[in-house]
């Protein structure tokens, strides 16, 4: 889901010189346009090259080096060094090339087989899915009925998250925010996946960013467009129909509820997206 910001947030910018300093580190290009972080390509001390990341404090950030130390370059870029206080990381240097160009169908056979790499067992150190779902299903409860979201949406949203975490579902370790940016084409793997936001939860839950992401393409038939991708997303990753059904739903409610919340006066682009979503797969 969209991060939201935190208000004790600083520029992860500020950090730069200091962590390139402590790591013997020297710039090899121009920084990378990334939202709320600080990413550059850099080299080490030996000649390596490799990318620096510092991220702004914010949910899913405080974790990123752990999941990578864990994935050990399985799936995903290889964590080279670490600074959980400054939230800064290094890892070995992808390429530059995305999925943002990339024909549908392949996109989404990449990042299925890359949910199939990632989701290993769950890690103690993580949050739990259940008990964020628990909270903002609790949030949801509490959003006016004037809110420019269908209320049947809502209430299904709801009903749905009390149905999935009546028991835990923490069965394996989640990216949590695996699309077509966060996924760089490399040398040593075919792809590698970038930036996760990861907690414990259940696999299904992964697949809401590829289908608001890259909207736009579907324009003139939104609903088979985003029930293809579905589909195609579920069958690559062998998830259950039905639970990837309810999870999405739930994500995307929860994330329109999240941008009615902090960024109301920009919202309604949004807002349609993930309203044409959740009507498309319950379709």
């Amino acid at each position: 889901m969209p991060e939201v910001d935190s208000p004790a947030a600083d520029d992860p910018a500020g950090d730069a010189s200091a962590v390139m300093a402590a790591w013997s580190l020297q710039a090899d290009g121009q920084e990378y346009a990334r939202t709320r972080a600080y990413v550059a390509p850099v080299r080490t001390s030996d000649g390596q090259a490799a990318t620096l990341k510092i991220a702004a404090p914010g949910p899913g950030t405080a974790h990123e080096h752990l999941v990578l130390r864990r994935w050990d370059g399985h799936g995903a870029v290889r964590l080279l060094r670490a600074d959980p206080h400054r939230r800064a990381i290094l890892v070995e240097r992808a390429g530059r090339d995305d999925l943002t160009a990339a024909p549908d169908r392949r996109a989404c056979e990449i990042v299925a087989q890359l949910y199939r790499r990632l989701h290993v067992p769950a890690m103690p150190q993580l949050s739990s899915l259940t008990e964020d779902v628990r909270r903002r299903t609790l949030a949801l409860a509490d959003l006016p009925r004037s809110a420019p979201l269908p209320r049947r949406l809502v209430e299904q949203a709801i009903t749905l998250g009390r149905e999935l975490t009546v028991e835990p579902a923490e069965r394996v370790v989640l990216h949590g925010n695996l699309h077509y940016r966060n996924a760089l084409a490399a040398d040593r793997e075919p792809w590698l996946a970038i930036s996760p936001r990861p907690c414990n939860g259940d696999p299904p839950y992964e697949l809401a960013p590829m289908l608001w992401h890259r909207f736009d393409d579907l324009a003139g038939n939104v609903r088979d467009g985003v029930r293809q991708r579905f589909h195609r997303l579920v069958d690559g990753a062998g998830f259950d129909e039905d639970r990837a059904r309810a999870w999405t739903l739930v994500r995307v409610v929860h994330a329109a509820a999240d941008d009615l919340r902090t960024e109301p006066a920009s919202a309604t682009t949004q807002l349609t997206r993930y309203v044409a979503i959740a009507k498309a797969i319950q379709d």
